[in-house]
């Protein structure tokens, strides 16, 4: 049995792992970073790179067949190469697994261990034949798909997950997709554009539950408008079926599919970590509780990234690693709960976010004041000939402080950045509206948003 020590341990080589080793070695620690799969995390390896390329590649095409729209003639039906379409996506990964590998094998003072760790007791970890110890671990093991034990059938077929998916290299017949979430619709719309009839159904009321009435009802239409299926209020799935002779059958409904792709949510890769040998606890759903600095309910070990269940995003989890390196190297006192958190939904046009929503404002109880104007009034996206969707703000209507915002349309997720770097800094709606911002943007509407905001009906 081989056994060493560490001033620190690092298990997931996520997006917060990799750059905390950076730190940690630099203020001359001794580091393990130990990996089970793949370098670089959700992120890099089956999340936001692969699938952004995939959008971009659907976008192309969707463009392609608008293009007499903006004056521009091409002869032929828009055809797709599948296998081409994955090869890029491929590369990107591959690209980025090897430029994060690469990182953490030339950092002095970072020993990189590949394999499967587990808890020994709270200051030791086993990996194979070999023990590792320090006086700080930290936990940034990411998560997976979810998949339901509550629908017949579907353990019997060969579905999909977000994962698996990234492997077809034919556009599927007919396209299935259970949950009208952010993953889900991502998939959905990309899928349509590359050719495929894509069906979506929903358990509940709306497309992405979260969001307001409003922003989903507008999602839906830009869907549609594609020639998506949508189904919501979903009481009842079975699934039936082998290979691409799929069956599902949605309340009472049986709908032909070739392929069934399930994205109901995300669950934390914490139930093989042995984390009850430390001690650590866990949430109902296995996501590892922590304090407002990252602390696990054991001392000296840490959880960040999307295995603590405050933030499913790269960039919350990257924010994680910031908060808990500042702290521990800088001195600073940075908490998790000061941190505001935008995200995006990366269908086209995306949807930008930030803050708390129009419900929730009215959950307050008290008096609130919302902006909202339509794409089709905005000068980038009329010129654009892309005018769905609409810009939303909300204000307290008596401190100005800006309480959330939604940007659904042309640029929105970079746009949204505008009121998000405001309100990180605390500036109320008054300082925004008075900004002069570049003509002709989409985010040159923002201050006149604000300015036409009102109170909501009741």
């Amino acid at each position: 049995m081989v056994s060493r020590r560490f001033d620190a341990i690092i298990v997931g080589a996520g997006q917060a792992g990799p750059p905390l080793a950076g730190r940690l070695t630099g203020a001359g620690q001794s580091v393990a970073l130990i990996e089970r799969k793949f370098f670089g995390g959700t992120c890099v390896n089956t999340g936001c790179m692969p699938t952004k390329t995939l959008v971009a590649s659907a976008r192309a095409a969707h463009m392609a067949r608008r293009a007499a729209d903006f004056g521009v003639m091409l002869k032929g039906e828009v055809g797709i190469d599948m296998a081409k379409v994955k090869s890029r996506a491929d590369t990107v990964i591959a690209n980025a697994r090897h430029n994060v590998r690469s990182w953490l094998g030339g950092m002095d003072g970072c020993t990189v261990i590949e394999g499967h760790a587990q808890f020994e007791d709270a200051q030791t970890l086993r990996v194979g034949e070999e023990t590792l110890s320090a006086p700080r671990i930290f936990l940034n093991v990411g998560g997976r798909a979810a998949v339901p034990d509550d629908m017949p059938g579907l353990r019997d077929i060969a579905y999909l997950t977000n994962t698996s998916a990234l492997g077809l290299d034919r556009v599927p017949a007919h396209l299935l997709i259970v949950g009208g979430s952010y993953i889900g619709l991502e998939y959905a719309q990309m899928h349509r554009r590359f050719g495929a009839r894509v069906t979506v159904v929903e358990k509940g009321p709306h497309l992405i539950g979260r969001e307001d009435a409003d922003v989903s009802a507008a999602v839906r239409e830009i869907l549609e408008g594609e020639g998506i299926e949508i189904r919501t209020s979903v009481a009842d799935l079975v699934f039936a079926g082998a290979g691409e002779a799929l069956a599902v059958t949605v309340d009472g409904e049986r709908i032909a599919c070739t392929h069934v792709l399930v994205a109901v949510g995300r669950v934390p890769n914490t139930g093989d970590l042995g984390l009850d040998r430390a001690g650590v606890a866990t949430d109902e759903r296995g996501y590892i509780t922590v304090d407002d600095d990252l602390r696990t309910s054991v001392p000296g070990i840490w959880a960040l990234g999307d295995c603590n269940g405050r933030g499913a995003f790269t960039h919350t989890a990257y924010n994680d690693y910031e908060i808990v390196a500042a702290n521990l190297l800088d001195g600073e006192q940075r908490k998790l709960s000061e941190r505001v958190s935008g995200y995006a939904l990366y269908i086209d046009p995306p949807l930008g976010r930030v803050g708390i929503n129009e419900a929730q404002a009215r959950q307050r109880g008290r008096p609130f004041l919302v902006g909202k104007r339509p794409m089709g009034r905005v000068g980038r996206a009329v010129e654009r000939d892309e005018t769905q969707g609409f810009m939303k703000i909300i204000i307290d209507a008596e401190t100005k402080a800006i309480l959330g915002a939604a940007i659904l349309g042309i640029e929105g997720d970079e746009a949204i950045h505008g009121i998000i770097d405001m309100m990180s800094v605390g500036a109320t709606a008054t300082q925004l509206q008075r900004t002069v911002p570049i003509h002709p943007t989409v985010s040159e509407l923002i201050p006149t948003l604000v300015a036409e905001a009102r109170a909501p009906d009741s």
